[in-house]
């Protein structure tokens, strides 16, 4: 059974179409309606609907930008237009925008029955095609270039030459356009979890994540151990525009058409294909961020901050450090590192690859730590370091106590900075809704840039910080400033809804209403009686 929401402004209009419509025979189950876009906009973001059923002549918000802020928070989610014949070529401008229908009004219970089963086949297509096997055939070239490129652990020269070979390949093999194109190179690592948390990806799964990004920009997509890896290639602009929509779809999708959760990883965009390896490494440290979190998807930057790493092959002893001390208990650290020195110690490993060894993670330990801390915390952490005071490594289990402790020690200021950073960029997203609510411009998107992370995350941590959306919160501090305007200033509503961030006075009107149960003229009607009567 497929959820939709109806929006129309036409009270009688939207309660006929539910009324007089048997919804779930045709597979269908209204789970909410909206009189105005702004209404409708709200409940696709807390219902999360699979059909949105609404007039393109919408108040507050219009149909085409009502449409363009539901791919923004909810992708997945399919939309129908009402319209009338004249609204056919406006309508059309939102093709970009999962428009899976246009319906002409005036339009009966029958015929609207009629387009309900066209548009639950087309959604029941696309969820099939989701999750079947079948896909898009790669030219072998292309393949053989992108696969090596993106998982051999070796490290590619960075000279000028080799960058203009690896150009010409990528040309010739099609996967870019022209040999100066100005694009840039995003890895996305996609994982499938059961209920049990075990991974169920396979290599079907790879149709089901090409069909969403191919709605958008160019990639290539292949499985590799238990991950659909996925290469996008796109401008700046395209890149910034449609990332974090393509990761939540594919989120959405897994979740509602695969019944599963996923883990999805996202590196920083590069600007050379000899630095995607890179992003791929950078992708997967994000899925090992995800390992112990809430969340399903997770933008490297939002982590680690540093722009640059140099990520160079490392044994396989510090690769599994560095993950458990991500994600790992601190359990699960002590045991592996006293199972390392154990192992180092029977198969007679020299002193001197042992210092080498021991450099390399302590190396790698403040890598991550410099990443996600602050400088001043780091500092105290060197004063930990196995590598401070120490004349010979030669005694074992000195050295193991000593990297235990050390790596522990990472570990919780990671944990802990995380948790603080998380609360600090909450905190500043919501200072910014506190200092510029009066911006008619500023939405989710506006303020994820502005504190540079991606919309997804912050919304993430607003809801689990707040309980609340975005939303909520920049209409609540809106609301209540405009009440204290009308409570202890003599301007007028309009200049009211203005100074609160709203262009449009009816809009506003509603919102208030809405929030504190009467209308603003109403609200100063009751305040200057109060008044009265105090005196």
């Amino acid at each position: 059974m497929y959820t939709v929401i109806v929006a129309d402004d036409e009270e009688e209009l939207r309660k006929a179409l539910i009324r007089r419509v048997d919804w779930e025979s045709v597979g269908f189950s209204v789970v909410g309606e909206a009189e105005n876009g702004a209404e409708a906009l709200e409940l696709v973001e807390k219902l999360e609907p699979d059909l949105l059923l609404t007039d393109i002549r919408m108040p507050f918000v219009t149909g085409i930008e009502l449409a363009k802020q539901v791919q923004e928070i909810r992708p997945a989610t399919q939309i129908a237009f009402l319209s009338g014949y004249d609204d056919f070529s406006y309508a059309q401008q939102a093709i970009q925008y999962n428009i899976i229908s246009y319906l002409l009004k005036p339009i009966s219970s029958a015929e609207l029955t009629e387009e309900l089963l066209k548009m639950k086949k087309k959604i029941d297509e696309k969820y099939e095609n989701f999750a079947s096997a079948g896909r898009k055939q790669e030219k072998l070239e292309t393949m053989e270039l992108v696969i090596p490129l993106l998982l051999d652990s070796f490290q590619r020269e960075s000279d000028e030459m080799d960058n203009k070979e690896l150009v010409m390949s990528a040309f010739s093999c099609g996967l870019i356009k022209e040999e100066n194109e100005n694009v840039k190179y995003t890895v996305i690592v996609t994982s499938m979890i059961d209920d049990n948390e075990k991974n169920r990806t396979t290599q079907a799964n790879v149709h089901g994540i090409d069909m969403v990004i191919e709605k958008y920009i160019r990639h290539v997509s292949f499985y590799s151990g238990g991950r659909v890896i996925s290469l996008l290639i796109a401008s700046d602009l395209e890149m910034e525009k449609y990332l974090h929509i393509i990761v939540e779809e594919i989120s959405q999708s897994i979740r509602r058409i695969m019944k599963m959760s996923c883990l999805i990883g996202v590196s920083r965009s590069v600007g050379r294909l000899g630095q995607v390896h890179e992003a791929y490494i950078e992708a997967m440290n994000a899925i090992r961020y995800l390992r112990k979190s809430n969340e399903d998807v997770y933008f490297i930057s939002d982590i680690e901050r540093t722009d640059d790493f140099n990520l160079e092959k490392m044994q396989v002893y510090i690769e599994e450090v560095e993950q458990l001390i991500r994600s790992g208990s601190g359990q699960e650290l002590e045991q592996y590192l006293k199972h390392m020195f154990e192992v180092l110690e029977q198969e007679h490993i020299s002193t001197m690859e042992i210092n080498f060894l021991l450099v390399r993670l302590v190396s790698a330990v403040f890598r991550i730590v410099y990443a996600v801390v602050e400088e001043e915390a780091a500092a105290e952490l060197q004063k930990k370091s196995p590598l401070q005071n120490v004349e010979s490594f030669e005694n074992h289990d000195v050295v193991c106590n000593k990297c235990i402790f050390f790596c522990m020690a990472a570990r919780e200021l990671i944990a802990e900075q995380r948790k603080k950073s998380s609360t600090v960029l909450c905190d500043k997203a919501i200072g910014i809704i506190e200092n510029s609510y009066m911006d008619q411009e500023l939405s989710l998107v506006s303020v994820s840039n502005e504190i540079s992370v991606s919309p997804n995350y912050l919304s993430a941590l607003i809801k689990r910080s707040t309980g609340r959306t975005f939303i909520d919160l920049l209409t609540k501090k809106r609301i209540e400033t405009a009440k204290e305007l009308l409570l202890c200033t003599n301007m007028k509503i309009k200049e009211i809804s203005e100074k609160c961030g709203y262009n449009d006075q009816h809009y506003f009107s509603y919102c208030f209403k809405k929030y504190v149960g009467l209308s603003p003229n109403a609200c100063r009607q009751k305040i200057e009686e109060e008044k009265r009567q105090d005196l």
